[in-house]
């Protein structure tokens, strides 16, 4: 893992696709000729066209972005919460290149590879930071899991067959209850992900705030709600139904026994972004979803007298 050079870019890419073989490849010597050290897990590098420069690391954990100014990674939403779990972990701000088909998290798509490798050298990147939220599963009164997320963690039923039932909980009190398919508790940054798709609200970045979605209630009252960042959001599931099941950004699972109780509330770490640009999320929001703009003139303009 030793590295000559004076600046070190870790890359993690998405093997599986050629797309991302051929980007990483492109990055690699782009960063390399501008005298940039590249580090790479040495699993994916066995898949990459890769020079000799580049170190290879062993084993993935956070401490193999030491020394790293960047985390840079090349896929889609998946690979890129991936990279979000390296970048939380190791406090290395992600930049993500999008070659998959939304991809929010991404600051550039794939035919921005040279403009990314530009503004990498010239270090013409700010860095945010994303709002998480630390996830708690009680039973009986003891802790039995800890995890956290960047997106969303989703109470959801573990089969297809029987609603779960559930009562819903803020800030130590009683909402409403219900059967229903799941409930997404999400970040702002996951509204536009599986909150999303569960009919909850579109919720700028920069707004802090805690959703609360449910999936196909079977209520009256089961609408999306939006709390305050310093609110305790809880999903008690009822005791005499078949076990659910807990996901964390689409990646982490754990089974919910009967009874279980899931607690969410602000992250005590945030996933840190680069940013190539300061281009608005509306923007952005109208890019990724191809939302139809024609007819729009802009704001009305005063003439000054």
């Amino acid at each position: 893992m030793t590295q000559n050079l004076a600046r070190t870019v870790f890359l993690l890419a998405h093997t599986g696709r050629p797309a991302a073989i051929r980007s990483a490849e492109l990055v690699v010597k782009g960063l390399l000729r501008h005298g940039i050290g590249v580090r790479v897990l040495e699993e994916e590098a066995r898949d990459l066209p890769l020079p000799d420069e580049v170190a290879l690391v062993k084993e993935a954990t956070p401490q193999c972005l030491d020394g790293c100014e960047l985390l840079i990674v090349l896929g889609g939403d998946g690979t890129l919460l991936r990279g979000a779990e390296f970048a939380r972990a190791s406090g290395v701000p992600m930049l993500g290149v999008n070659l998959g088909r939304v991809g929010f998290l991404a600051e550039a798509e794939r035919d921005d590879l040279d403009r990314v490798v530009d503004r990498v050298v010239a270090r013409s990147y700010e860095v945010e930071e994303r709002m998480t939220v630390d996830v708690v599963v009680h039973r009986n009164g003891d802790i039995v899991h800890t995890d956290w997320a960047l997106n969303e963690a989703a109470v959801q039923k573990a089969g297809a067959e029987k609603l779960l039932e559930v009562v819903l909980e803020i800030d130590g009190r009683p909402v409403t209850g219900f059967g229903c398919d799941g409930v997404v508790l999400s970040t702002p940054t996951g509204s536009t992900a599986y909150a999303f798709s569960a009919g909850g609200p579109v919720v700028w970045p920069e707004v802090e705030a805690l959703l609360m979605v449910p999936i196909s209630a079977h209520a009256l009252f089961a609408k999306p709600l939006v709390t305050s960042p310093d609110s305790v959001l809880a999903v008690e599931v009822l005791p005499h139904i078949p076990p659910g099941v807990l996901w964390c950004d689409g990646r982490r699972t754990v089974e919910l026994p009967p009874g279980a109780r899931v607690e969410v509330r602000r992250g005590a770490v945030p996933v840190r972004l680069a940013r190539l640009h300061h281009s608005s999320f509306t923007d952005r929001l109208v890019a990724k979803f191809a939302l139809p703009t024609t007819g729009w003139r802009g704001a009305p303009h005063h003439s000054s007298e």
